[in-house]
């Protein structure tokens, strides 16, 4: 193994990288806060949308489920807005998408393990987090019209898929950097991340049904839940993957040179008064 490692470099430091950034726990990370933050917000955001948004909602969870899913609890709960309109206030509201920046923080983790940058300071970095979230919000409401090309039909939905993903996942590294990372070296890892976060999407409606159906045969209400949580991690690790990868490809061969990329110990840091200087953007 280490041979084969040492003939190939780049697969050297590929291996590197997805250990230094502890990819299943990232993935884990990531699924469990999307479940226990990001999902609820969806309800919320639901339950106090116009009845447009709301039918974008289930359109969207329809897209990644399949349209043959049996009984999803996630799109009952995204229709019963009566009762939890009249349940929780502006408070909760607020308070839910406070909560659901806990999804924003474990991505930004992700993207400064990947690039070994320190923890960026919550003063520099809060305003971020919620800015994602509604940013997250906005490609989850247009899913199901991106999948469909806006009328344009599937082919045209494929192009739109990627390279709306392709725009969230660059955006995505430079908003929760803080910028300490120039636009140019994030493009491989929104590029990978992009084509393969589409290519999970589309995927998911020809599998989850069947994984769905076999785990509520097995275990119950609770086959649902299993299987809707491992369906979050193995996102979870097509993103931090793409992203870990991307990182080993811009900083190899001669793409630091064509990119920008900082060498090792040499990438952007705040300045004292907590900017970033521009020749670190």
């Amino acid at each position: 193994m280490s041979g084969a490692l040492q003939r190939t470099p780049v697969v050297g430091r590929v291996v590197t990288r997805l250990a230094r950034v502890n990819t299943m726990e990232a993935a884990a990370r990531l699924a469990a806060q999307t479940f226990l933050a990001a999902l609820p917000l969806l309800i919320v955001v639901a339950a106090f949308a116009p009845q447009s948004v709301e039918d974008l909602l289930v359109d969207a969870v329809r897209s990644f489920m399949g349209e043959k899913v049996p009984t999803d609890a996630v799109e009952q709960a995204l229709t019963a807005n009566g009762q939890l309109r009249g349940s929780i206030g502006v408070a909760g509201v607020v308070v839910v998408l406070i909560s659901a920046t806990a999804l924003s923080r474990a991505l930004q983790q992700v993207c400064e393990r990947c690039w070994d940058l320190p923890k960026g300071s919550a003063r520099l970095t809060a305003w971020r987090w919620l800015v994602w979230i509604l940013g997250w919000l906005a490609v989850i409401v247009f899913q199901s019209a991106i999948r469909h090309g806006f009328g344009a039909g599937t082919a045209v939905g494929v192009l739109v898929s990627v390279a709306t993903s392709v725009a969230l996942w660059w955006w995505t590294q430079h908003l929760l950097l803080g910028a300490r990372i120039g636009w140019a070296p994030l493009l491989p890892g929104a590029l990978l991340a992009g084509v393969a976060t589409t290519a999970f999407g589309y995927v998911s409606p020809l599998v989850m049904p069947q994984a769905l159906e076999q785990s509520q045969e097995h275990y119950g209400p609770l086959g649902y839940v299993f299987t809707f949580l491992s369906w979050l991690i193995a996102g979870g690790c097509v993103i931090v993957v793409c992203v870990a990868v991307g990182q080993v490809v811009a900083s190899s061969g001669r793409f630091p040179r064509w990119l920008g990329t900082p060498v090792p110990g040499d990438t952007a840091r705040p300045a004292a008064d907590g900017r970033t200087t521009e020749a670190d953007r």
